[in-house]
Formats: C-alpha cells, sequence, structure tokens
C-alpha cells in the first residue's frame, strides 16, 4: 500500500546554488556540532545508566521506546516535516508573514493531538503494558511518558519552522537543553536515591526524558518570544490548516504504521529469544544489550548524515520548486559519495575498535560483538536515511514509506523464523540485509527520477501538449 501525497504545486522561484549549498553547510556544520555534542553526552548517560539499572533494566526501559516513537509520529512528526517545507516555500516568495501562519497552525494541529494522545495513554497504561509490550514493569514508566508529549510537539513545530528557515542555531541549541536536562535530572534523582540508600526505580529514566523535553520547549519557546514582529499579511488558518493537513496527514500515516510494524518487531525479539533458549530475564538483558548498549555506538556517527537529511528536505523542495533540476541530481551524487565514504570508513573503525569498545565503555562483552556484526551496517544506515529526506523533498513520502516497510518487512521475518533457530546473531544480519536492500533501491528510484533522459523525456511530453 502506498500512501502519496496530493500533488502541491508551488511557484517559481529563483535559487543561488551557491546560497543552497552555504545554508546547507552551515545548517549542517551547526547541526552535526550540536549532535555530537548530544551523542556525547548521550554516551555517557548510556554507559551511565547501564551500570545503575543493568541490562535488564535498560532492556526494560527500551521497551518503552516504540510507545514514544508512535506517540511522536502521530502528534508531531508529519506536521514539523510539513511546517518546514511550507515555511521554506513562503520564505522563497519572501512572505514571513505566511510563514509563521503555518507555525502557529501547525502549533495548534499538534497540541491538539498530544492532548489527545497523553490522555489516552495515561488510562490505557496498564492494558498497554501488559497485552503490547508483555511487561507490567512498563506501566509506571509508560504513566510518565504521557507527560512529554505536550512539550515534545512545540519545540518540533518550532523546530520545523526553523528549519524552513534554513536557521539551524535554535533546532541545536534545544537538541543541548534537552540532553543536558535529561542527563543533569537523572543524576540527581539518583544521588538522592543513593544518598537515602534507596535503589534506583526504573521511573528516574522516564521523568529524565520528561525533564528534557520541557527544557528543550522553554529554550525553543524563549527563541521564538524573541522574533521580531512582521506586518507583513499572514494566511489564513483555513488555508494553512488544508496544506498541512494535506502533507502532513500522509506522512504521519506512513509513520504510524511503520512504527507499529517496528514495535511488533522490537516486543517480538524478546519473546522470540527465549525460544531459541533464553530465560525471560536473559532476553531482556541481550536485548538491552543490543538496543541500548550497541545501536548508540554504530549511530554515533549518524550525527553528521541525520543533520544534512533534515535540511535536505527544504533545500531539495526549494530547488524543485526553482526547477532546478541539474542541482538536485548534483545533490544526488553528492550525498551518495558522502554518505558512503562515511559509512565505510565507520565501519572500518568498528571492525578493528568493536570488541575494545564494548568493554571498555559497558564493561560487557557482547555489546562489543554486537558493535563488531553491526559496523558492517554502517553505509547503508546512514545512506538510507539520507535518501528518503530527498525523495520526501522531492514529494514522494509514499515511495519512502513503501521503501521503509520493505525493509522492515525483512526484519520482522529474520525475528520470527531466524532469532529462534540461530539466535540474536540472525537479527543482527537481518538488519545489515533490510538496510542494503532499502539503500540500493532509494538509489535506484533517485537517479531513475533525476536522469537527464527522463527530464528530457518529460520537456519533450510539455511541449507537446502545450502546442
Amino acid at each position: 500500500m502506498e500512501v502519496l501525497l496530493p500533488r502541491i504545486y508551488l511557484p517559481k522561484h529563483s535559487v543561488s546554488e551557491n546560497s543552497f549549498k552555504s545554508s546547507l553547510i552551515t545548517g549542517t556544520l551547526l547541526l552535526t556540532i550540536a549532535g555530537v555534542l548530544t551523542r556525547i553526552i548521550g554516551f555517557f548517560y548510556r554507559i551511565f545508566l547501564s551500570r545503575v539499572i543493568g541490562a535488564e533494566g535498560l532492556g526494560i526501559y527500551q521497551l518503552t521506546a516504540p510507545v514514544m516513537a508512535l506517540g511522536f509520529a502521530i502528534t508531531s512528526t508529519g506536521i514539523q516535516t510539513a511546517i518546514s517545507r511550507f515555511v521554506s516555500n513562503e520564505v522563497g516568495k519572501k512572505n514571513p508573514g505566511g510563514a509563521r501562519s503555518y507555525l502557529f497552525c501547525g502549533l495548534w494541529l499538534s497540541l491538539l493531538l498530544s492532548a489527545l494522545f497523553s490522555v489516552i495513554l495515561w488510562k490505557n497504561t496498564d492494558f498497554i503494558a501488559r497485552a503490547w509490550l508483555g511487561d507490567a514493569r512498563c506501566a509506571p514508566l509508560l504513566s510518565i511518558l504521557s507527560l512529554s508529549f505536550v512539550p515534545s510537539c512545540i519545540h518540533a513545530c518550532i523546530n520545523g519552522y526553523y528549519y524552513g528557515l534554513k536557521k539551524t542555531g535554535v533546532p541545536a541549541l534545544t537538541q543541548l537543553a534537552e540532553q543536558l536536562a535529561r542527563v543533569a535530572i537523572v543524576y540527581v534523582l539518583f544521588q538522592i536515591y543513593t544518598e537515602q540508600q534507596q535503589s534506583v526505580p526504573l521511573s528516574v529514566t522516564m521523568w529524565g526524558v520528561v525533564i528534557g523535553e520541557a527544557a528543550s520547549t522553554l529554550v525553543s519557546v524563549s527563541c521564538i518570544r524573541l522574533l521580531p514582529s512582521t506586518t507583513d499579511r499572514g494566511l489564513s488558518m483555513v488555508t494553512c490548516t488544508r496544506n498541512l493537513l494535506a502533507m502532513a496527514a500522509p506522512l504521519t500515516a506512513n509513520r504510524v504504521i511503520l512504527n507499529l510494524f517496528s514495535s511488533y518487531e522490537n516486543i517480538m525479539i524478546p519473546n522470540r529469544l527465549r525460544l531459541f533458549g533464553y530465560e525471560f530475564s536473559d532476553a531482556l538483558s541481550v536485548y538491552g544489550i543490543l538496543t541500548g548498549m550497541t545501536m548508540s555506538v554504530v549511530m554515533f556517527p549518524s550525527v553528521i548524515t541525520n543533520s544534512v537529511s533534515v535540511l535536505l528536505l527544504p533545500a531539495i523542495s526549494e530547488a524543485k520548486a526553482a526547477g532546478d533540476d541539474a542541482l538536485i541530481r548534483r545533490t544526488l551524487k553528492k550525498t551518495i559519495e558522502s554518505c558512503l565514504s562515511l559509512g565505510f570508513l565507520a565501519t572500518l573503525a568498528f571492525l578493528f575498535t568493536g570488541d575494545f569498545l564494548g568493554n571498555f565503555l559497558f564493561g560487557n562483552a557482547l555489546a562489543g560483538t554486537f558493535i563488531t556484526t553491526l559496523g558492517w551496517i554502517c553505509p547503508f544506515l546512514y545512506l538510507g536515511s539520507t535518501l528518503s529526506s530527498i525523495l520526501h523533498g522531492l514529494g514522494f513520502p509514499g515511495l519512502t514509506f513503501v521503501l521503509n516497510l520493505i525493509s522492515c518487512g525483512i526484519r520482522i521475518l529474520f525475528v520470527l523464523f531466524a532469532v529462534p533457530v540461530f539466535g540474536i546473531k540472525s537479527y543482527l544480519w537481518g538488519i545489515l540485509l533490510s538496510q542494503a536492500v532499502l539503500a540500493f533501491l532509494a538509489i535506484i528510484l533517485l537517479l531513475h527520477m533525476t536522469s537527464n533522459k527522463r527530464h528530457a523525456s518529460c520537456d519533450t511530453l510539455m511541449s507537446r501538449k502545450q502546442a
């Protein structure tokens, strides 16, 4: 099933290649610096958590991740992307009033969805923990988690606005604020429980999430209030709402469906490991080592590609609106070359240092084994996320959805049929295969879409129609 965006006609406006490159490089640099600092802080945080709550506790905490991801997908992810694209379009038309109209309209939509989702989650934590996640110990974590969605949607929308402006200072600052606040509150709570000679409950991890989202929101709201007032006429709420929903609805539907499949995948891993012969606590520990320790290391270099991905969407949208297909093709070529280069360097690094990193960072030999194995995924992982942003920028979120669904389906097949027979290592190879397939298909599609032959044929067809 493919969910496609309705065709949105954007006015043609000029875009300078030099300004395109400059904004992309500057924005990427800011987000990368913030991302590196955030990941470094996150490293120490993960190490700290693994020593405080243990691998099993980390596994329970990670079980709530699908609910967290689903909530963000429903309440803010699609709206943030839509705000970014439409703000970029209004800026291209030199209409800052219209850009702000999309921001405030998106905020109201996102706040409404966040409040509704929070209430539903709050009232059904026990059911979700038992029936969906399969562990009643997740219930108190979910209750606390329900408090995070309203603040998260606020800073997500504001960040989307700044991404559309190609000004990444505020999003970078909110990233740092969120991570610093999260780590600080968890450390303070840990010290309090330690001084009282009490065991540290898992709930401290989720309070870290809530306080982090609140801090990020405080920073973003403070920054948006500092913007100078404008006398430009904005757009009507009806127009903004219609356009935002036209883009955000299919994006949200895509993300929700993918998150449901991903949630099923993650929840089934501990269950299928039990069929392989693990006790439930051991299965949770292995799951915690994989998701809470290993992936944080493997994903670290992706801070660069993630920064590029965030900025590519509005930049590609602007280039498309300007009709600059040559710029899009050159950007695609540079993106593939850069992501593959970074990915292969990361692979070599993890192959030679994986065992050391697992023991040094987490004191866990199994984490080192996982890092070494998953090192092969890096070129495909980093490339896939970036190419998905280009597809979104070109107006093909449905294709991105299908590619991600195929990738997720491959991993689920490995979880269901390979893990009970061959153990957790088979899942690692499933991840590798799924990401390789996704990256390969994305490259084929984009090369086809942006080929000179295809564009020439399209131009010929349009001239015939005009004649």
